[in-house]
């Protein structure tokens, strides 16, 4: 290991030197990196924790809870919690605001998905957490879920930790996107990949294909364009990829580029769409977008879609600047 290489910590540091700030975002950051590696160790402890397997319980979204998910939603709400920086959090995994009791200068609100991917869990597939931070507004209420109802570009930073071969950690602060990987031997995050770019061209796209009866003509479309390969109107061959991880699939795209699809379709148009606008949708559309891509529903970017609930879905197509460019003008025809 190099011993010159910035630790998250310190990067987080001289930014907040840089900018004259008085450090508060980067005490509340780092009880987000702590909660990340106790994420982490539960994640890659397993069955020899006796980690797998259904807790028995649904969320609000009235999905099967996994073990893991209720760990991960633990450890996000006490971890952050302690630092006493938040007014406020809200979960996937909950259906109301937690509000923190005795942070009277809580002056941000964080939203999390304790652990994306979780149908992977029991089979040892790449799973992730997601979070998003805003300001809590001037004489807002912490406890009222419409205080954290604001557009994706309110966002302070949004970031995700991924829990595959090496645990890293993806952020952005709204100045670039940077990642970081965790050395075990020490316990600390150092910055891997700098300046993270979403090439603008690819040749893969990921989507969950068991849904093609449900697509709208748009997206029929481009999938049909992009399989016809070198003989089709492309021109050339595309890949397909699904981890059913959106925190995998993004991760994917900033290091090598693609499109990430889980739109709109006939069968979950009744509820808006599959993914999460707070918990999902905005934070990765961040990410994407300071990294050089685009995040849009097909018909509105993304981070400004005015939200209406805390666990509002919306569609979802990210990624490769070029491609999704090209999805916007199909749903535009």
């Amino acid at each position: 290991m190099s011993y010159h290489r910035l630790t998250l910590s310190h990067t987080l540091l001289q930014e907040q030197r840089r900018l004259g700030r008085s450090g508060t975002f980067t005490s509340l950051m780092n009880d987000i990196i702590t909660a990340c590696k106790m994420v982490s160790n539960e994640v890659s402890r397993g069955a020899l924790a006796g980690n797998l397997g259904v807790a028995g319980s649904e969320n609000v979204q009235g999905e099967e809870q996994k073990k893991l998910d209720v760990l991960a939603n633990d450890i996000f709400l006490h971890m952050n919690a302690l630092g006493g920086k938040y007014a406020a959090m809200a979960s996937e995994e909950l259906e109301d605001v937690h509000t923190v009791h005795g942070s009277a200068d809580g002056r941000y609100l964080l939203l999390f998905d304790p652990l994306d991917g979780s149908s992977n869990i029991d089979v040892n597939v790449s799973v992730g957490s997601i979070f998003s931070i805003l300001r809590l507004p001037e004489g807002a209420k912490p406890g009222s879920a419409e205080t954290f109802l604001q557009s994706g570009v309110q966002q302070v930073a949004a970031g995700y930790a991924l829990y595959g071969p090496s645990t890293m950690m993806v952020l952005t602060t709204g100045s670039g996107v940077n990642g970081y990987t965790l050395d075990r031997s020490v316990g600390m995050f150092f910055l891997t990949h700098p300046n993270m770019q979403v090439p603008a061209d690819t040749q893969e796209f990921s989507i969950n294909a068991s849904r093609q009866r449900f697509w709208e003509p748009p997206i029929k479309r481009y999938i049909d364009e992009c399989l016809s390969g070198k003989e089709g109107p492309r021109g050339k061959n595309f890949n397909m990829r699904w981890i059913a991880s959106m925190v995998a699939e993004v991760h994917r795209i900033l290091v090598r580029g693609g499109v990430f699809l889980y739109p709109m379709d006939t069968e979950n148009a009744k509820t808006g769409g599959k993914l999460r606008l707070m918990y999902e949708a905005n934070p990765m559309s961040f990410i994407i977008e300071q990294a050089g891509g685009l995040a849009t529903t097909g018909r509105q970017r993304i981070m400004e879609i005015a939200p209406s609930g805390l666990h509002q879905r919306v569609p979802v197509i990210l990624g490769s600047k070029n491609e999704v460019e090209r999805l916007i003008a199909y749903h535009q025809e």
